[in-house]
């Protein structure tokens, strides 16, 4: 297995809305990422991935971009842009850009431009259809953000296919010339000296000329077998690393709904010459009552299997990318923990050592160092995210479902509870900034903050911390081979990781119940790497605590 950077490196996730305001507009911008360098250096990641920061109308919270090649408003300057980079780099941080182009905003030039007429030259950009009658769209898909999947646009009494918001068109990748633009615009930010890309349902861009209906789940039919994984979406990403990503020493992960183990190896194989790794969400989907909404907690044997099936076949082929949450799931504490608060603590580190003793790099989320938690929405009123505001209305607003039914379901999964502002101490609005934030602020902030962690060795994010450096100590960590134990429990989630004449044994409780456990006769007396509780490992039975995670580490003879 080849050893690279990417490979050993950290990544840590900025959501910049709502990272650090430096004006006081509210608003996350990139003067306030500047300002924290220091503080994400001192956690030890290697590379920061930034949620967009391009031109955008804000329909999708910057997911839909109007130009590629300029910065938000509201989030300042490229001059702004290049003093990050470059101040990123003097701390030997890297940056890694969200690309977004399975589609665009309708505010883009060139979508501007292909609603003129159907002779426009920039026509041919975007996928357009005739209604299948009258007032009738061409298919039956429904859009991942609710209603159809077309907007009717009368200038040419044509229908254009949107996968998500109806401000956000799909481009049309069968056409060279937009690949080649795309081309272009990744070359100009690789130049600028970037340090890789994180590519936006990068497994829906290639679509198949045949549009039928789908099959019919709630309210519309689903597009997945004719716009995920499509007939040349391989072909395009090699010509993309042909052209683009194999001149520049950078990082690529793809985000790809609908991944299975087999695909990701060609996404990411190690000589596919496509990516560098891929994301999958196998372990947060899937368990909806309601589409994906739902109140109940995840099952931890159907988590373990997910996540070891991953880790074992892609072993030796493909890397593997570990994440718990993002900007699009939930707060991990609130979902696989528990965000009480003689539990927060305790259940955050766990999760912690679960997730970055596998094998694959590990992805932190703004705040998951923390501990934070999920917002208590109160009403409707409080969410700015679209897919959120538009589900209550398909469930609740149409009496599919009563409120009471359906609230602590959208609440628990929300994409909003990823969303709030940083908490970074506990003066007004967490210190995120000095103005009325653009969506409120986790009213735990005053015992939850990045302040009071720091200068606490015990806290969540001091545990971050040593795993960080472990990882860079430890080649077994990130190298190392892996193999699940107690495969039916539902209690604890055990594994150990094995690599040249090391061993790990990773032991987490994954309840709020005092939990026997038994430790491998091979591991009785090897020292303890790190614990999340006061306990001593030396025994064959332990009784585990609630949430308590330890890693003992032996080297063989």
């Amino acid at each position: 297995m080849n050893r690279t950077w990417w490979k050993e490196a950290v990544i840590y996730q900025i959501y910049p809305r709502s990272f650090m305001d430096s004006n006081g507009d509210g608003v996350g911008d990139l003067k306030g990422i500047t300002s924290r360098l220091d503080y994400l250096k001192y956690l030890g990641v290697d590379v920061i991935w930034l949620s967009p920061v391009y031109k955008s109308p804000n329909d999708d919270n910057g997911y839909d971009i109007s130009d590629y090649q300029a910065i938000m408003d509201e989030f300042g300057t490229m001059a702004d842009f290049d003093e990050l980079l470059a101040k990123a780099h003097e701390k030997g941080l890297k940056i890694v850009m969200d690309l977004v182009v399975n589609h665009t905003s309708d505010e883009h030039p060139w979508f501007v431009e292909s609603r003129k007429s159907k002779e426009n030259k920039y026509r041919n950009y975007y996928i357009w259809r005739e209604g299948k009658e009258k007032n009738a769209p061409p298919n039956n898909w429904g859009s991942c953000f609710g209603g159809s999947a077309w907007e009717y646009d009368d200038t040419t009494d044509m229908y254009y296919l949107h996968l998500f918001s109806r401000k956000q068109p799909d481009l049309n990748w069968d056409n060279p010339e937009v690949r080649r633009n795309i081309f272009n615009m990744m070359t100009w930010w690789c130049e600028k000296g970037i340090d890789g890309f994180r590519m936006d349902v990068i497994s829906m861009i290639s679509k198949t000329s045949e549009m039928p209906d789908g099959e019919v789940n709630g309210l519309y039919g689903d597009y997945g077998p004719y716009c995920v994984h499509g007939p040349h979406v391989h072909q395009y990403l090699q010509e993309m690393n042909e052209k683009v990503l194999s001149k520049f020493d950078i990082m690529t992960v793809g985000e790809t709904p609908g991944v299975t183990t087999a695909l990701a190896t060609q996404y990411a194989g190690e000589n596919t010459h496509e990516l560098n790794m891929v994301f999958q969400f196998e372990h947060v989907e899937g368990d909806g009552k309601y589409g994906k909404w739902t109140d109940e907690k995840p099952s931890l044997t159907a988590l373990k299997k997910t996540l070891s099936r991953w880790q074992n076949e892609l072993y030796g082929k493909a890397w593997n990318s570990l994440f718990w949450n993002n900007h699009d799931q939930p707060r991990a504490v609130s979902r696989f923990g528990d965000d009480r608060p003689q539990y927060r603590e305790t259940s955050a580190k766990m999760l912690a050592a679960c997730l970055h003793m596998m094998q694959g790099s590990p992805y932190i989320y703004q705040g998951e160092e923390l501990g934070m938690t999920n917002y208590p929405f109160r009403s409707p009123e409080d969410f700015r995210d679209i897919e959120s505001i538009n589900a209550y209305q398909e469930w609740c607003g149409s009496g599919r479902l009563p409120h009471e039914v359906f609230w602590p379901c959208i609440t628990r999964k929300s994409r909003d509870n990823a969303r709030t502002p940083m908490q970074w101490d506990d003066s007004a609005q967490a210190g995120f900034t000095t103005g009325t934030p653009w969506i409120a602020v986790n009213p735990n902030y005053p015992e939850i903050n990045a302040k009071t962690e720091t200068a606490d060795p015990s806290s969540v994010f001091h545990f971050y911390k040593k795993l960080i450096a472990l990882r860079k100590q430890l080649p077994i960590m990130v190298y190392g081979s892996y193999e699940l134990l107690l495969e039916e429990s539902e209690e604890l989630f055990v594994y150990t990781r094995t690599f040249a004449q090391e061993k790990l044994l990773v032991v987490c409780n994954f309840t709020d119940m005092e939990t026997a456990f038994t430790v491998p006769e091979e591991f009785i007396g090897a020292p303890c790497l790190i614990a999340n509780l006061e306990n001593s490992y030396d025994e064959r039975d332990v009784a585990l605590k609630p949430y308590e995670a330890f890693v003992l580490y032996k080297k063989q003879d």
